[in-house]
């Protein structure tokens, strides 16, 4: 069942995201899926993902071609997992690149935050869906306890798919 996210369904997916720093971001290039590993730049969620990127890079061209594209984030150790699908547009403002800017952007934009070579791009999140797992060793053992001894598998735990307005 899908439902439509609240303030709370944001600041879970936001803390489940922002803990795990890296995503996948999936675009479409000449017909085929192309992902690449993305840091959001932003210090919470209201319902769209800002990545820096190079102003020339192809995934620039790849989301003018095809907006739609995917953003997931995977944590196994804590059994943490989120999927994103969604809008891409390529901004270019001064103001927003300032309002995102960390000094470790400056790895990437040596010339700091007014490099001309600076681009945000902006994903508007449609739908999410996020897996969230018990992960300890002690749940995971009673888990396989329960399966042998009742021959059902235990509840995974969360997953629920968002619609974000």
């Amino acid at each position: 069942m899908t439902q439509i996210a609240d303030a709370e369904t944001l600041k879970k997916l936001w803390d489940m995201i922002s803990s795990i720093k890296v995503a996948m971001l999936t675009s479409q290039d000449g017909g085929h899926l192309r992902s690449r590993p993305m840091v959001a730049a932003q210090k919470d969620f209201q319902g769209e993902l800002f990545f820096f990127t190079r102003a020339s890079a192809h995934k620039v061209d790849e989301v003018a071609g095809q907006a739609q594209v995917g953003v997931s984030y995977a944590d196994a150790d804590h059994q943490n997992y989120v999927s994103l699908s969604g809008t891409a547009a390529v901004v270019r403002d001064p103001a927003l690149v300032h309002a995102h800017w960390s000094e470790a952007m400056r790895t990437w934009f040596p010339k700091g935050k007014d490099d001309p070579e600076i681009a945000i791009l902006r994903v508007k999140v449609d739908q999410a869906e996020y897996w969230d797992a018990p992960s300890s060793t002690m749940v995971y053992l009673y888990g396989y306890a329960k399966a042998l001894t009742t021959g059902h598998a235990p509840h995974p735990g969360d997953n629920q798919k968002v619609l974000i307005a």
